[in-house]
């Protein structure tokens, strides 16, 4: 059986998204049990809601609150970016996850800008254009 992608899946900020969360997901799972329990779960849980808001925005088939959840997205990079540098600090992180964990996130978030910019021209559109659609007759 063939499945289907959907279309959040096709946009190349939730690719991104995923790659975040499956690198994060690749180095929190091999600390140790404190360390899983305490900044591991944060991290991990943080940083797979950044690729869940923006298929959840996709599936509201609405603007504005397609641009609602790719703020909260935004928001979910952010703190996926405070549990990094919490492990960072803590010594959790070891270069090598660094170098690869960075340019990933350096990437996601000018997409995500983007992404967040275009919904944004979308809904002023649609709200500029709103007062010229007829109605519909019954």
């Amino acid at each position: 059986m063939r499945i289907e992608r959907s279309n959040f899946e096709r946009l190349k900020v939730y690719q991104l998204a995923e790659k975040l969360a499956d690198e994060i997901w690749s180095v929190a799972i091999a600390w140790d049990f404190f360390a899983k329990d305490t900044v591991g779960k944060q991290l991990v849980r943080a940083a797979d809601s950044i690729g869940a808001n923006i298929a959840k925005g996709m599936g509201r088939r609405s603007f504005v609150e397609n641009r609602r959840f790719v703020r909260t997205a935004r928001g979910s990079l952010s703190e996926t970016r405070h549990w990094l540098r919490r492990a960072h600090q803590r010594g959790l992180l070891r270069e090598g996850s660094v170098e690869r964990i960075r340019p990933i996130i350096d990437e996601l978030s000018l997409k995500l800008n983007a992404y967040l910019r275009s919904i944004s021209d979308l809904v002023q559109k649609d709200r500029a254009e709103a007062p010229h659609r007829k109605e519909r007759p019954q």
